[in-house]
């Protein structure tokens, strides 16, 4: 392992407008890691040496016992099949984890936890009335002592914002535990009590956002924690 790059598997299904796959690529590559493609790909988890899983739209509600809202969007129930069998079998492996936008959702349906399938408010979806569909900006406050926290040596941090379902305190899923919350009391990270690296996160840390300087430099070091993690396994669980 010290002499390879970790491969990290990324999923990605349907196109989202103002989001580019090659970001998340990108990050990993940044890393020093490199990136799997796992579109229409039957892999084994051991293969892999961390998972990444990516935005899109909304989960199936009847996976966590709710009927489709008016508002909700449903991605293809292929991919909730996939991505919630993959990521399980990720951490039965103790894979590292780091799970953004829909894929933290994703993490929490598959811990057993559920969805607000719609923020009244829009302050957390893009502005698709603009072009280039820009991202929505809030603070999170991150919990003290929390991964996250130690990670950005930061009490609160400004994110960029491109959703409108949610994790809240009452729906996340037990073993997760919610380490940083915006104004409105929506879960924007959370981190596995079980597993030795599984991080969720509801924004888009891969973005560039150029009209905010200061976000990329500091979410790359999310990027470079996960990939020290990879980096860094014990004796692999060997697990399909």
């Amino acid at each position: 392992m010290p002499d390879s790059r970790p491969r990290i598997g990324v999923t990605r299904w349907e196109d989202i407008p103002g989001e580019r796959i090659e970001d998340y690529w990108e990050r990993v590559e940044e890393a020093g890691g490199d990136a799997v493609d796992l579109r229409g790909v039957d892999i084994s988890i051991t293969s892999l040496d961390g998972l990444i899983l990516t935005g899109g739209l909304d989960i199936d509600p009847q996976r966590y016992g709710q009927e489709p809202g008016e508002w909700t969007k449903i991605a293809e129930s292929e991919r909730d099949e996939y991505e919630i069998g993959l990521v399980t079998a990720a951490m039965d492996a103790d894979l590292p984890v780091l799970a953004i936008c829909r894929g933290s959702q994703v993490l929490n349906v598959a811990m057993g936890g559920g969805l607000l399938q719609n923020i009244e408010s829009s302050n957390h979806r893009a502005d698709y009335k603009t072009e280039g569909y820009p991202s929505r900006w809030h603070d999170v406050r991150l919990e003290a002592g929390s991964r996250l926290n130690k990670l950005f040596e930061a009490d609160e941090i400004q994110v960029n914002s491109r959703h409108h379902q949610g994790v809240l305190r009452e729906t996340i899923a037990p073993g997760l535990r919610a380490v940083g919350v915006s104004p409105d009391g929506i879960v924007e990270a959370a981190e596995s009590e079980k597993h030795r690296w599984v991080v969720g996160v509801q924004w888009h840390p891969e973005r560039a956002e150029t009209e905010h300087p200061h976000f990329a430099p500091q979410q790359r070091a999310l990027f470079s924690a996960f990939l020290g993690a990879a980096k860094s396994q014990p004796e692999r669980v060997q697990t399909a």
